[in-house]
């Protein structure tokens, strides 16, 4: 038997969303030019063994689960293409699915065309959330330029614990005793939808998505400026106004949508961690559409607003999960864990920036590409949002139909229209 890991409380719990996506964090990235592969795979060597749960088949005997460290090929974990259609290639690669028992928890592609590349990865979220993955990937491509210009050694990744203790590390006692005393259940109950059809053994996977142009995000920075807004609640509320006319939702209805917080914003130092999972959900409601655009974008500040003044946004729910994880054998927590977790119908995740500076190889900077989460399972969506260059990808990753997939499209014409209102 291989070296054990421990499955920290994160791990189980993406575990745990077995049942609502296929926890796969995707990456898309465009070159101008053809990497290469004997350095790619050497840093990756490199890179497995600072981070072994990456190579480690997950482990469910019902009681307390685990991670085993298990032996691969690196030729398993790097496959080249040379597509014909580069879309339609790359995007079957990003839609596999990488099971949890599997001995590798990561695959890369290299697609070469037109003396270009486009390197994409999939990842399981299990292993490491995308706050992580962006450090894995500037880490990555930094250790690529060194190896392939200075000829030195990949050894820059974090390691050390992957435990989500770690987001008390710098509180004071106080503070710590307060934030691990945080039972109170945050999840979402709206029953809200979005409009796909019934699941069905013959859906598929798929990854719609639209980007927003560095002069549609020039205007979006402007306009949250005068009206007191972050990018992500003007993204938030276009999401919000096309969800009400697409899914034919009442005006004077309360819908909520579940964001994404990333909780290293509680952590001054992560030096001495290995790569993880730190992400929670903050609830964002508004009351009612509004009359026009404008009033559901001040719906969407003053939700938002209210977390934001909580010390303590992200962490509620922790403990309890915490305990129901520690009292019963594995398989009784998730039957408990069950009963008081309500997965969220509509979530948004704002990703963040990919830096194309950080992403460049040997001075090569990325031409195109953007990042989006797990694969979700009807009647569960997830809005993603990354920015490169002040260019957003929104992308949405869906099981499901050629119906479903004019929904989606329909639902981002919407969303198109919905920002240049936000924008005028």
């Amino acid at each position: 038997m291989g070296r054990k890991l421990n499955a920290e409380l994160w791990d189980k719990m993406h575990y745990l969303f077995r049942d609502f996506n296929d926890r796969m964090v995707h990456l898309e990235l465009h070159y101008d030019f053809e990497i290469d592969v004997d350095a790619l795979k050497t840093v990756l060597i490199c890179f497995l063994e600072k981070a072994p749960v990456l190579h480690s088949r997950f482990v469910d005997n019902h009681v307390s689960p685990y991670w085993e460290v298990m032996p691969y090929k690196i030729d398993d974990v790097i496959k080249v293409y040379h597509p014909e259609n580069v879309r339609e290639e790359t995007d079957n690669f990003l839609t596999q699915y990488i099971p949890p028992e599997s001995p590798l928890q990561i695959q890369v592609g290299v697609f070469f065309y037109e003396g270009k590349t486009a390197l994409c990865m999939v990842e399981n979220h299990m292993c490491m959330d995308g706050g992580d993955f962006k450090y894995f990937l500037n880490e990555f491509c930094n250790a690529y330029s060194k190896l392939v210009t200075e000829k030195k050694a990949p050894v820059s990744l974090r390691e050390g614990t992957r435990s989500y203790d770690s987001v008390y590390s710098d509180f004071s006692k106080t503070q710590e005793k307060m934030a691990r005393n945080l039972y109170k259940n945050v999840c979402a109950k709206d029953t809200h939808r979005f409009p796909l059809t019934k699941p069905d053994n013959k859906d598929k996977s798929f990854i719609a998505r639209r980007k927003l142009t560095e002069d549609t995000f020039t205007k979006l920075k402007e306009a949250g400026k005068n009206r007191g807004a972050t990018i992500n609640d003007l993204l938030l509320t276009a999401y919000f106004f096309s969800l009400y006319e697409l899914a034919d939702y009442r005006k004077n209805e309360s819908v909520t949508i579940s964001c994404a917080i990333d909780l290293r914003r509680h952590m001054k130092d992560n030096s001495d961690q290995g790569i993880t999972n730190h992400t929670a959900f903050m609830q964002c409601n508004i009351p009612q559409r509004g009359e026009d655009i404008f009033e559901t974008l001040r719906y969407v500040v003053n939700s938002s607003n209210k977390y934001k003044k909580d010390k303590f946004m992200g962490l509620y729910g922790l403990p309890l999960l915490k305990l129901g994880y520690r009292l019963l054998p594995h398989s009784a927590s998730e039957e408990i864990i069950k009963i008081g977790y309500s997965n969220p119908l509509l979530a948004m995740s704002n990703i963040g920036i990919l830096d194309h500076k950080a992403l460049s190889l040997c001075e090569n900077e990325p031409i195109d590409g953007y990042m989006t989460g797990a694969v979700k399972y009807k009647p569960y969506v997830l809005l993603s949002a990354t920015s490169m260059r002040k260019e957003i990808t929104m992308s949405m990753c869906v099981k499901g139909n050629e119906e479903d997939k004019k929904t989606v499209e329909r639902f981002f014409d919407l969303f198109e229209e919905n920002i240049e209102k936000l924008t005028k």
